[in-house]
């Protein structure tokens, strides 16, 4: 019996990924991450910032994403990013770039818990990536 499923990311300017052979993805929602394997309870979820995990039968694909929301219904991931960076193709300087933008908007003396909360993540996850 087959254990992969469905995932299509889709970003503002088309479709990114679609990939049909999946066998597990792994997700940075704001409850934690998440895994998700065949036949998995429907769910729906935000992103935040952080690295989307992909393992299929091609081998492993990681993305990094500043946000989006998740759906997973009927053995298909939706996945809708307003920015989402594969991090094999991504090149060091616009790593540093995001990273420099986001410690900028780190400084500002006016923002939410909420804001602060997603930008402290972001500059965590570039920092890890860089």
């Amino acid at each position: 019996m087959s254990e992969e499923f469905k995932i299509e990311i889709v970003n503002p300017e088309k479709s990114f990924l679609s990939k049909e052979d999946v066998t597990e993805v792994i997700v940075p929602a704001f409850e934690g991450e998440i895994g998700i394997l065949k036949d998995h309870i429907s769910i729906i979820s935000f992103l935040k910032p952080g690295i989307i995990v992909i393992y299929s039968k091609s081998g492993e694909d990681k993305f990094y994403v500043e946000d989006g929301i998740i759906e997973f219904k009927n053995n298909n991931l939706s996945v809708l990013t307003s920015s989402i960076y594969n991090l094999k193709d991504i090149e060091k300087n616009k790593i540093q770039e995001l990273l420099k933008l986001a410690e900028e908007e780190n400084s500002k003396v006016e923002m939410s818990d909420q804001t602060k909360y997603l930008i402290d993540q972001k500059i965590e996850v570039l920092r890890s990536i860089n």
